[in-house]
């Protein structure tokens, strides 16, 4: 009796400690406290401050003015939109399109948006990368489109002779690298042959900076030459599928020429790729030509100058996979030609870009003075296997630029 009185009492003392210990047991939340208050405040915060008392303010923290943003809302919020749970409140397409505008304009860690909008970091990766290919999916058709029309083309073309005075000029074409963090199984031909990570963008760029092509990749071992070579532009011009304007004479000539992208000494030369004598041989009136490239050429270095130093996210190196920053590369550029398109002070204020003077010179952009971030020139080439026929258009061209129909009064004071 004595036993069982014994054990008894050591079942009751088990079931005591045991019952303390469920207690004392601390309870476990799968969401931060701050996300408790989403329901009343939303998560942009920042953005709504700021909307309804500071414009300038507003404009540096989007790059893009209320209305703006309002204009892309409508345009992504039906692919961004998620279902409410008995568990919590979906984040609003709202807050998802100003966090994602936030972290492509301001380059910040998700780390530090998660404390500006009382978000998980994870969840604003998630976010960002969702809301990028939501952007581009919906966006690609009308802002980052190739023309497909000769009318198009001579849209384009009739725009680099006026600002530009390089006529037939259907883009300028540019190549640049990206930096990223090395990926956790990287392939070789992550590496350029400096040893570091990087995708590559080969893009066309109008006379108005705003981007008519681009392919974005992660091959990285090539020069401009060779992401123009492996690039669907390239084939497409190559077969003859780009519907450009035949061949037509120059502007108060017989010369007759045809229509052309063009490029720095990086490209091979084409007869529809244009590009500069060598310096170290070229004679005056070759220097005259090549000063009338390269003015059109700017056209693509302003385009990138742009886009790396008002979406900062392009400033330094990238710390996510290739295929992420492939994702918020595309998206990028298509907010970028929204932006242009719109003539956005926000996004480009005057002087931002390369602009000529009353004496027809060029004055640099000031973007010049922050650099171009992450975006780094590809490796250039030598010239080599240059056809005879495109040879001879460069010539046309260069007599073109130094006769009376084709010269202007201000190019010898600027060689």
């Amino acid at each position: 009796m004595a036993t069982h009185n014994k054990q008894l009492a050591l079942q009751v003392i088990c079931a005591l400690l045991s019952s303390e210990k469920q207690k004392k047991k601390p309870k476990r939340i799968w969401r931060r406290d701050y996300s408790k208050r989403r329901g009343q405040e939303g998560l942009s915060i920042p953005q709504r401050g700021l909307e309804a008392s500071d414009e300038t303010g507003c404009r540096e923290l989007l790059r893009m003015t209320a209305e703006e943003f309002e204009l892309l809302l409508e345009r992504v919020a039906s692919l961004i939109t998620k279902q409410h749970t008995k568990m919590r409140r979906a984040i609003s397409p709202r807050d998802r399109l100003s966090v994602t505008l936030r972290y492509l304009a301001s380059g910040e860690t998700f780390s530090s948006l998660s404390s500006q909008y009382q978000i998980g970091a994870s969840t604003i990766s998630q976010i960002v990368m969702e809301t990028c290919a939501a952007l581009h999916q919906v966006m690609k058709n009308d802002f980052l489109k190739t023309p497909s029309t000769e009318a198009e083309w001579r849209t384009i073309s009739d725009d680099f002779e006026s600002k530009w005075h390089f006529p037939h000029c259907l883009g300028a074409l540019g190549g640049k690298r990206i930096y990223l963090q090395p990926p956790a199984k990287s392939a070789s031909l992550d590496h350029n042959n400096k040893g570091r990570f990087s995708v590559t963008i080969m893009a066309a760029v109008d006379a108005n900076y705003k981007f008519i092509y681009a392919s974005v990749g992660t091959q990285a071992r090539v020069s401009d030459a060779g992401l123009f070579a492996h690039s669907d532009l390239c084939r497409a011009m190559d077969q003859g599928l780009l519907s450009c304007p035949p061949p037509e004479t120059l502007p108060k000539s017989d010369v007759k020429m045809p229509y052309m992208f063009v490029g720095d000494e990086a490209y091979p030369l084409r007869p529809d790729l244009m590009t500069p004598y060598p310096c170290r041989q070229a004679d005056r009136s070759q220097q005259v030509l090549n000063l009338r490239l390269s003015r059109a050429r700017r056209a693509a270095e302003n385009a990138f100058g742009i886009l790396a130093n008002r979406l900062r996210v392009f400033r330094n190196t990238i710390y996510l996979e290739p295929e992420k920053v492939v994702k918020i590369t595309m998206a990028s550029l298509c907010i970028h030609n929204f932006l242009r398109e719109r003539r956005s002070e926000a996004y480009t204020p005057p002087e931002f870009a390369d602009w000529e003077n009353g004496d027809h010179g060029l004055v640099e952009g000031t973007w010049r003075k922050q650099g171009s971030g992450s975006f780094q020139p590809t490796e250039q080439i030598e010239e080599r296997d240059v056809s005879v026929t495109a040879k001879t258009q460069r010539d046309l061209l260069c007599d073109y630029f130094v006769s009376p129909a084709g010269c202007v009064p201000w190019q010898e004071e600027h060689i």
